[in-house]
């Protein structure tokens, strides 16, 4: 088939071939139903699989998730590993909100015994969580030491203040914390971060109250404390301003990195830089540290979800609310993978893609080495989300990666028009969810028909093998920026 004008093989039922062509160092490789890759065509995302594959150093194929759709420079569900020693790092294979991510955490509560007092819960989980565009109303309040110390140790800050406990730290990726370089964030990214700590932020970022509604995998879904019909809280930030204002920093000195360096470039939005250079290390160093804000961001914001519980139930309930996992969707991260039979250590790009580690990777805690990594998937505030397992095929075939969430189908501007004529939160309330929200902008950007189908997107995730199907997750409550 042609996507406009782009030649693309289909090879089997859940996967499509870019061949290389012209200035491409390798192949393309889009997971998709026939259905899906449909809908891709004339999309410009196609295009930037076919950019991606340009770059100096690239290993194995330019990749895209199925929920993949039009970003910055690289595509959003775009995957691409570079040769340590000739590749590059691209901020636009990271993109603006660095380390926007997911953590769920499962309650001891059924959904029976949330639902009585779901609308105390969700008010008081919109009063004690700071949402909305630039939301700084945040009760915790950073000195420069203190900003700087959130920057080199991320999520093991939070819990040295107070905030949560060593056994979050086993169940999130890389243990909440990167080597950052806070030198190498700009003072005015600094001063962006210095109130947003423990806020959602606006857009797609939310807080969501769901239950286990469908068991797929029972013994990794027991070994996850998912049992039928428990109450979950998912929550879906990032870097916020300060994480923004990192890439947009580091925009310009790539720009003119690439140029000074000969690289050239399908498209001015994948400036990049060699792995090698100061400019790379020193971007590196501020990425790591706007990851490191992210889990620090969203243990304060579990902290937040457990003080909502003691205020609305007695008890330890909130002491017996664990975190299942943590993952980031926005980060470029050094890893070792087999490339054509040999142990190749680069530099893997996710933009809109999660890790997926198999059981038995040296990376996770000994919890989850017989199971996997647990992999987070929401879906959009009308219908559900998913937790997969990471597996053997992910790691040999996508550099230990699958897909993050729906993808949109509809841009915001589209979505605000579908949503002008109707009551978007009373349609939820009808189906059963509630919702708290800081601007009718926000819900309306997020109807729930301007996301694919997250199901179908998973499905075919599950049926390529680059990740494990564990349990279906259904939404009852939702806090919006």
């Amino acid at each position: 088939m042609a996507t406009d004008r782009i030649a693309v093989e289909r090879v089997d039922e859940y996967r499509w071939r870019v061949p290389r062509t012209g200035g491409m160092r390798t192949d393309g490789l889009i997971f998709a139903d026939a259905e899906l890759m449909h809908d891709l065509e004339g999309d410009q995302c196609v295009q930037q699989v076919v950019n991606v594959a340009h770059l100096p150093g690239i290993v194995g194929p330019s990749i895209a998730m199925p929920d993949i759709h039009w970003g910055y420079g690289f595509p959003i569900g775009g995957v691409a590993a570079f040769d340590e020693r000739e590749g590059v790092i691209s901020p636009g294979g990271v993109g603006y909100d660095i380390n926007c991510g997911v953590r769920l955490l499962r309650s001891p509560l059924s959904v029976d015994e949330i639902r009585p007092r779901l609308p105390a819960l969700i008010d008081s989980l919109y009063a004690g969580i700071p949402s909305g565009v630039g939301s700084s109303r945040s009760d915790l309040r950073l000195s420069q030491p203190e900003l700087e110390r959130v920057l080199e140790h991320g999520a093991r800050w939070a819990v040295k203040e107070g905030y949560g406990s060593e056994r979050d730290l086993e169940c999130i990726e890389a243990g909440g914390s990167l080597p950052g370089d806070p030198d190498a964030v700009s003072t005015r990214a600094k001063k962006r971060g210095f109130a947003q700590l423990g806020t959602v932020g606006s857009g797609n970022h939310f807080v969501e109250v769901g239950y286990v509604a469908e068991i797929y995998d029972e013994e990794a879904a027991n070994r996850l404390g998912l049992a039928p019909r428990t109450a979950t809280f998912f929550i879906h930030s990032g870097s916020r301003g300060l994480g923004y204002q990192v890439c947009d920093d580091y925009l310009d000195t790539m720009v003119q990195a690439a140029g000074r360096y000969g690289i050239e470039l399908p498209d001015k939005q994948l400036c990049c830089a060699p792995l090698t250079s100061p400019e790379a290390k020193a971007y590196l160093g501020a990425m790591n540290a706007a990851a490191n804000y992210a889990f620090a961001n969203r243990q304060l914001m579990s902290h937040y979800v457990r003080r909502s519980l003691t205020t609305i139930f007695s008890g330890d309930v909130a002491d017996r609310t664990d975190l299942v996992y943590d993952v980031a969707h926005n980060i470029a991260k050094f890893e070792t993978h087999q490339v054509q039979g040999q142990r190749r250590r680069v530099c893997v790009h996710r933009k809109g893609a999660t890790r997926a580690f198999p059981p038995g990777h040296a990376e996770l805690a000994d919890r989850f080495q017989d199971i996997g990594q647990p992999v987070l998937i929401p879906g959009d505030m009308g219908r559900y989300s998913f937790v997969l397992v990471g597996t053997p095929g992910a790691f040999n075939e996508t550099f230990g990666s699958t897909c993050h969430g729906a993808g949109r189908r509809m841009s915001r501007h589209q979505a605000k028009k579908v949503a002008r004529p109707r009551n978007v939160p009373k349609e939820l309330e009808e189906r059963g969810i509630l919702i708290r929200a800081a601007s009718r902008r926000t819900v309306d950007e997020e109807i729930p028909e301007a996301y694919k189908d997250v199901k179908q997107v998973v499905d075919v995730v599950h049926g390529a093998g680059i990740g494990k199907k564990v349990v279906k997750l259904v939404p009852i409550g939702v806090v919006k920026g």
